[in-house]
């Protein structure tokens, strides 16, 4: 067979030409493409290494700014709360003044009733005296027929109130 006796001749120039365009794609390959493809990639995973360190650093950075941040909020609230106690404090020391002030008044408004009822009743006391002292007279110049004077009614008047 004539195509099996060609085959040890074509086959060794087939490996030949096989063996040639493997060698130049490896050269072109291997040493043209992969080292721009590696380059490439250790660019990509520096360039993802730096993004990374620098979201972290960001991220540090805005934790701090957030616990500064929270440090001045509570410092403000605190300020607050005592700005307010404060204030309740001086309301209430006014409040107390005028409420002194007030009862003060109302003392004194009190005293001066005091005294006029205290007047009142000695002056109604008197009169009840003097009204009892000429009924006791009137009484007993009507039931007796004994005049008795002004001065000894009132005292009977005035000793009998003293004991009852």
């Amino acid at each position: 067979m004539p195509q099996i006796a060609q085959l040890a001749e074509t086959w060794s120039s087939q490996f030949f030409w096989l063996a040639i365009f493997f060698g130049i794609t490896f050269f072109v390959i291997g040493m043209g493409m992969v080292p721009k493809v590696m380059d490439t990639v250790e660019k990509r995973d520096g360039k993802i290494a730096d993004d990374l360190a620098a979201a972290k650093a960001a991220r540090d950075a805005a934790d701090e700014q957030e616990e500064a941040w929270r440090v001045r909020e509570n410092e403000n609230r605190e300020r607050a709360r005592a700005i307010v106690a404060q204030a309740k404090d001086e309301a209430a020391a006014k409040s107390d003044k005028k409420i002194a002030a007030a009862q003060k008044r109302l003392d004194a408004k009190l005293d001066e009733a005091e005294v006029r009822i205290g007047e009142a009743r000695n002056a109604a006391m008197t009169e009840i005296e003097a009204v009892a002292a000429e009924a006791a007279q009137d009484i007993v110049q009507r039931v007796a027929g004994i005049k008795v004077t002004k001065p000894t009614a009132s005292k009977a008047v005035k000793e009998t109130m003293a004991h009852g």
